[in-house]
């Protein structure tokens, strides 16, 4: 079994801004792979079915980004799971809109949602889908930017980013970490 969560912020203020690229990522697997989101549990909303023959969790959790780790150990705990069965999907501001760069483990690298799970779980040791929101424009405040919604011109670019998330995430599941990191960090 494999846990995904997508990192973001609950209520309709945040809907749709950079920031909650995660949760936009877990609507479009939840869409891909008819799995609804239909039960709240573990502080995330959740939804329970199959990816490629792989028994799968998606998660949104509703803490809000900086305590996203209290969360994540509950679903952990509770489905016990291994850190490396975690795959979370979230935005990064050193890519352009529309990259990923997915990778076995890390710091935190400033991202305050990333730092709370590695608080709560005792390690770096999870697999991560980042998706790239664009860094600030010089002169914004980088917590007004990642709550800003994506341009009309950057949300082509976004709606293609996610379904190539959804599509590494099966890649992961399927044929591992290497082959999704060969395939998707190149592009």
């Amino acid at each position: 079994m494999y846990i995904i969560v997508g990192l973001g912020n609950p209520t309709r203020e945040y809907q749709a801004t950079r920031h909650n690229i995660g949760f936009d990522a877990i609507t479009k697997i939840s869409d891909d792979y008819r799995i609804s989101l239909d039960f709240k549990k573990h502080k995330a909303i959740c939804g329970k079915g199959m990816i490629a023959g792989e028994k799968v969790i998606l998660a949104q959790p509703q803490t809000y980004m900086n305590l996203s780790g209290e969360s994540v150990r509950e679903l952990k705990d509770f489905y016990k799971v291994e850190p490396e069965d975690i795959i979370v999907i979230y935005d990064d501001i050193s890519l352009e809109p529309g990259k990923l760069r997915i990778r076995t483990k890390g710091s935190a690298g400033g991202h305050n949602g990333i730092k709370s799970i590695i608080a709560h779980l005792g390690t770096e040791d999870f697999p991560r889908v980042r998706v790239g929101v664009g860094d600030k424009p010089a002169g914004w405040d980088l917590a007004d930017y990642v709550l800003s919604r994506f341009s009309k011109e950057e949300q082509p670019v976004v709606r293609e980013a996610l379904g190539k998330a959804s599509e590494a995430v099966k890649t992961i599941l399927t044929e591992g970490m290497e082959q999704a990191m060969n395939l998707y960090n190149r592009k």
